[in-house]
């Protein structure tokens, strides 16, 4: 059973957190699911993640092409991806249900923390998933380095 990890984004922006995250997911083994809520925002972060440079390449597709189910890392703004993912990152206030928590091994919801509505979000979410009974975990970086702020056990 995963647990969901709240990252109150404040020092620098999800282009920039997220292929970070996508590392530690990747060298973890897992599969990942990047979900969003539009289209285009999503082709944005699909071209900035190819622009990451051979140091930090992270082999990724665009939902919507013929191999979505062999990608490593999945882009997409739909609830169900065909990857087998272990690991679902949800950027952009994505929905996040309590099962998926509980299937997979680890969720990730990223939140600009200067976008009061995105703040109000994840708090709503937070609510909702430990309510549900799922683990539960708040970093935030306003130190200037990630720091565990809060935490809910499961149950």
């Amino acid at each position: 059973m995963g647990a969901a990890y709240f990252y109150h984004l404040t020092q620098a922006p999800v282009d920039v957190t997220l292929p970070r995250l996508l590392e530690k997911a990747r060298g973890a083994g897992w599969r990942i699911v990047v979900r969003g809520t539009n289209s285009e925002r999503m082709a944005w972060l699909d071209e900035k993640l190819w622009q990451q440079g051979d140091a930090s390449f992270l082999a990724h597709g665009l939902a919507g092409g013929a191999h979505d189910d062999l990608q490593p890392i999945l882009l997409t703004t739909e609830v169900d991806a065909p990857n087998e993912a272990a690991c679902l990152m949800s950027i952009d206030g994505a929905v996040v249900s309590p099962q998926e928590v509980q299937a997979s091994e680890r969720v990730c919801i990223l939140f600009d923390g200067y976008d009061q509505d995105a703040v109000a979000y994840a708090r709503t979410q937070w609510k909702a998933l430990t309510d549900a009974g799922c683990a539960a975990q708040y970093w935030s970086e306003e130190s200037g380095a990630w720091q565990k702020k809060a935490e809910k056990e499961e149950g």
